[in-house]
């Protein structure tokens, strides 16, 4: 029997449906007005009437119940009728169709009382607004016996979510299908709404719900649309270890907060960013036995321009205390904020970031901002000093100490030897 759903997909649609069918697990992050509902509902009924197994289970999940109704119930019904022997059950947002399988509309609001289901597949809609829990503890769990899939939508809302973790997962993951679709590039939204979007909404919200972007609820982001392009261009995902290349750090010494150090490799005129460590409360030995308990060749370790100031407690340098311990430091310039700032913003284009190990790293660079004045209505030109900070000046660290070694390198190299008579001249 031929049963023709009422669908046709849009050209990104149809690349998605395809992929879909390729993972198991996918994160799609997509602009207003995508159609990512329509889209993952009729994803969900395909699979429901080609499933093979017994008795398929398969859910659609939303924040709350009331949005699972009024988002999806509606265009659940309609895509099935078609479809002979469905029954659809409104109390409990089910539509059973005539092979066995069952596709529910949940919401996440209480997810204890789904514990205990199965599920060939889930989709999960408005990511953002979903406890991890529910991955942990409920999804998770049954989709393990029939090795179900799990799709992860959604539109950015800041950073503070598991939308924004799993996002990043995803990149650095072969196993996770990524796809994110800006309205700039899909051209589904014509360009006079998007004209009248932005004039209404204001540039910072417009990004984040039509651009993709996760710091659009940030104002004043310092780094934003750097991180933005690196992302757009593919170089923030699995950025694996190198062997053959040594590996080269980067601190920031807190005395009393944070300590946060960057693990790179350089390739030729690339950056590749590998790891990153942070903790705090602990003294210099504890971050250089994290150091020498890696299995990496280590080249050059860029620290900070006070680590030669003296502790009055021993009379001697955190630099020559972390030279007895094995760890010798080259300092970075001592250079103004700003120039720092902007030696980071030539120094990104270079780099490469792995989204897992490094996932303060890129949480840091999109939320390092500057307040607004709302008095004199600018941005103050310091940066707020949050905990995006020590990351930040371990990163400038990186930026300013390999200029800085650069340049010693060149002048190094115009060093002219000769011998004359049994004397030298340099």
């Amino acid at each position: 029997m031929k049963i023709q759903i009422p669908y046709t997909p849009r050209k990104h649609q149809a690349y998605i449906h395809k992929q879909l069918d390729k993972h198991r697990y996918a994160v799609l992050c997509c602009h207003r007005r995508f159609g990512k509902t329509v889209m993952v509902l009729n994803h969900l009924i395909r699979a429901a009437l080609t499933n093979t197994n017994h008795a398929p289970r398969l859910a659609y999940i939303a924040p709350t119940y009331k949005q699972a109704k009024s988002i999806a119930w509606d265009y659940l019904k309609f895509y099935t009728k078609n479809i002979p022997g469905t029954k659809w059950n409104e109390s409990e947002l089910r539509c059973d169709l005539v092979n066995g399988s069952r596709i529910t509309l949940l919401s996440s609001e209480n997810f204890d009382s789904i514990r205990g289901i199965y599920l060939d597949m889930v989709a999960i809609d408005e990511l953002a607004q979903v406890s991890q829990g529910l991955i942990d503890e409920v999804i998770t769990p049954a989709l393990s016996d029939r090795r179900g899939k799990m799709f992860l939508i959604g539109t950015p809302k800041g950073m503070n979510n598991i939308f924004y973790d799993y996002y990043n997962k995803a990149q650095a993951d072969d196993k996770w299908f990524l796809y994110k679709a800006k309205a700039s590039q899909t051209k589904i939204v014509d360009e006079e709404e998007l004209d009248a979007a932005l004039s209404v909404m204001g540039q910072a919200k417009f990004d984040q719900e039509y651009e993709c972007s996760f710091i659009g609820n940030i104002e004043g982001s310092i780094y934003g649309e750097l991180v933005q392009d690196l992302d757009d261009d593919g170089k923030i995902g699995a950025v694996p270890y190198d062997p053959s290349l040594p590996v080269n750090t980067a601190w920031d010494i807190g005395y009393n907060d944070s300590t946060s150090i960057i693990f790179f490799q350089l390739l030729n005129h690339q950056i590749n960013i590998i790891e990153t460590y942070e903790d705090d409360n602990e003294a210099l030995p504890h971050y250089i036995k994290f150091l020498q308990d890696k299995d990496y060749i280590y080249d050059t370790h860029y620290g900070p321009f006070d680590l030669d100031q003296t502790e009055f407690s021993n009379g001697k340098t955190r630099r020559e205390i972390a030279a007895a311990l094995g760890v010798r430091f080259r300092l970075a310039p001592r250079l103004a904020l700003e120039d720092g700032i902007h030696a980071v913003k030539m120094l990104l284009p270079r780099c490469r970031i792995d989204s897992d190990n490094c996932s303060d790293l890129l949480l840091s660079l999109r939320h390092y901002h500057r307040k607004f004045n709302d008095k004199e209505r600018i941005f103050k030109p310091k940066p707020v000093h949050d905990w995006s900070s020590h990351m930040m000046d371990a990163l400038r660290c990186l930026a300013t100490g390999i200029e800085e070694n650069k340049a010693t390198n060149k002048k190094t190299k115009n060093f002219t030897f000769s011998i004359k008579e049994k004397n030298y001249e340099v």
